[in-house]
């Protein structure tokens, strides 16, 4: 069965429908992971995206329930060079092609990813439409200059009401932005006690459970929406400790007055070198961001530079001595991809101890 893509500069790849039936519009974009297309599909900071999977050979090893990220699938469409139909892996519970149809997710394959690829690095992610359809090309094509890209996505993706997972450890509020298992998991390794509270809670209902520390989750779309968010997160800068991922990260430097810009194409993948600068030491990690924030713009807000990414130099991470806090761009969690940063949940649980005793003194006195 013909599937098409579209992109918005007209740039039409024809090839072969599987997963769900219908149309789906979206922000194309690539992502270089040679595994993990599972985890991707079903982590929220991918809401409302065009995946496309740079490997040539994507459902080889199928899908399994262990596997998930968050409770359903979040792309708004999948775009692979060869799909396989009948995968070989112990864990395998069913095909790639079962889950994009339960999951109601557009999908195509057998096109030139390598081209499309490169069209995205040279001119940037951009609006697209995959289908299934016979819909005109005329069609598709108004179609797509009438789309507009959601807004405020983290109210797609968050929870709707609080949860907690029980824990002998720390107390640690998750703020929701889309947050994955990973992150769980991580938390939950530490015997951390896990409450977890939408997006959009306040610093009354943050305080209300008495955490030891904040985390902030990753998720989708552009930090410069959330100006509530980042109104709170000043509030709560300097209470408890908190540690930020990805959006989270963005966040906290708003907090802070730095600026945020959109990436080209975006750091999407499981290979990505990064530099501690406190070490010298370079970790392989697991990234999913189309936004970053800018280097210069972090003079005067009291953040201090901890990490940069060895390909362009972007920022990957800070710290705020002043306040117990810091935050990675990057995904420590990894899920998929390597797990060189998993140490970062230990320096948050040791700062929570470390905090517990001299609370404000030991900001004052350590400096962290």
């Amino acid at each position: 069965m013909r599937a098409r893509l579209l992109l918005e500069d007209g740039t039409l790849f024809e090839g072969v429908h599987f997963g769900a039936n219908g149309e789906s519009f979206g922000e194309v974009v690539f992502n270089t992971g040679m595994t993990g297309y599972q985890e991707v599909l079903t982590d929220p900071s991918y809401y409302g995206q065009i995946v496309t999977m740079t490997y040539p050979l994507i459902g080889n090893y199928g899908c399994s329930v262990d596997d998930l990220e968050s409770t359903h699938a979040h792309v708004s469409g999948f775009v692979v060079r060869e799909y396989e139909i009948i995968p070989s892996h112990f864990k395998s519970e069913f095909t790639l092609d079962d889950f994009l149809k339960r999951e109601g997710i557009v999908a195509i394959a057998g096109i030139d990813t390598r081209k499309l690829t490169r069209t995205i690095r040279v001119h940037g992610t951009m609006r697209a439409v995959i289908t299934s359809l016979d819909t005109p090309l005329d069609e598709l094509q108004r179609s797509l200059k009438t789309f507009v890209l959601p807004r405020d996505q983290i109210a797609k993706v968050t929870t709707k009401m609080p949860y907690r997972i029980p824990g002998e450890g720390h107390r640690v509020v998750l703020l929701d932005f889309g947050t994955k298992m990973g992150v769980l998991r991580s938390l939950r390794a530490r015997g951390c006690d896990v409450v977890v509270l939408p997006a959009y809670s306040s610093l009354s209902d943050i305080m209300a459970w008495g955490p030891h520390g904040v985390m902030m989750s990753n998720g989708p779309g552009d930090p410069a929406d959330l100006p509530e968010i980042v109104n709170t997160l000043q509030e709560l800068i300097g209470r408890v400790p908190i540690f930020g991922i990805c959006m989270g990260h963005q966040l906290l430097c708003l907090a802070r007055g730095a600026k945020t810009d959109k990436l080209r194409f975006g750091h999407r993948g499981a290979n990505h070198p990064v530099k501690d600068l406190r070490s010298g030491r370079v970790y392989m990690s697991s990234q999913n961001h189309g936004y970053v924030v800018s280097e210069s713009s972090l003079k005067e807000t009291g953040l201090e530079l901890t990490h940069i990414n060895q390909n362009d130099g972007t920022v990957e991470g800070v710290r705020l001595p002043e306040a117990a806090a810091f935050s990675v761009q990057y995904h420590p969690e990894a899920r998929p991809g390597p797990d060189d940063s998993d140490g970062l949940f230990d320096e948050f649980v040791e700062l929570m101890e470390q905090f517990a005793v001299g609370g404000d003194a030991y900001v004052k006195t350590n400096g962290y």
